[in-house]
């Protein structure tokens, strides 16, 4: 399924599949470490996140007057249309993300962020419509106890390696790392198996016992 640039395939991931198939079919293809941890879930349970990601690196760091931040500003301007700021965090449980640097991603057309720990500000955010997820909202703020270090280069996130480049797809049920040189045959698969889900879902309502009907289409 070919697509002119990025934001017509986003929109069509968006528009039709969901993180479940997705994974599925990455497991599948043998990448079984795919989902970031559990706890990241989205701010609002309708919000969906699909874009290239841009990984950040947050370490721990005692409090500093000159650079409290380290590069979580250069790394905030870096972000292009349809990026995703992508971070695990330190190991203090400290905010990654408020309502600042959401408007300031919004403006620059980023897709959304997503923390493997806490964000801030989240009425505001959630006011904003600004995809992000995380662990849930906690005020403790990074200034003085973290700072990025890097970014845009490989880390990872939970236990999930990530890349420049890499898909970055998330729904209520989780979020997943899709690695860039798998993208095109994961996501042409994962749109077959919806189509495949699809009549799965008719047969039943049919009536089609579900032996018959894995033995028909081969999905479940």
């Amino acid at each position: 399924m070919p697509f002119g640039n990025d934001a017509e395939f986003f929109g069509a991931i968006r528009q039709s599949l969901y993180t479940a198939v997705v994974g599925d079919v990455l497991d599948e293809m043998g990448q079984l470490n795919n989902f970031l941890p559990g706890r990241v879930q989205p701010l609002d349970p309708k919000m969906v996140v699909v874009g290239r990601a841009c990984p950040v690196i947050v370490q721990d760091s005692g409090a500093t007057s000159g650079d409290p931040f380290g590069k979580l500003l250069e790394a905030l301007d870096s972000l292009q249309p349809g990026d995703v700021y992508l971070t695990n965090g330190g190991a203090t449980p400290y905010a990654l993300w408020g309502e600042l640097l959401s408007t300031r991603a919004a403006h620059l057309g980023a897709a959304g962020a997503v923390m493997n720990g806490h964000c801030r500000d989240s009425s505001a955010i959630l006011e904003l419509g600004f995809p992000t997820f995380c662990w849930g909202s906690y005020a403790l703020d990074v200034r003085f106890r973290g700072k990025v270090t890097d970014y845009g280069v490989p880390t990872v996130v939970g236990d999930v390696p990530v890349a420049p480049g890499d898909i970055v797809f998330g729904d209520r049920d989780g979020v997943l790392i899709v690695p860039e040189r798998l993208s095109a045959e994961a996501f042409a698969r994962a749109f077959e198996k919806v189509r495949s889900e699809n009549a799965v879902r008719d047969a039943f309502r049919a009536g089609m016992p579900a032996v018959e009907a894995f033995k028909r289409f081969g999905v479940m």
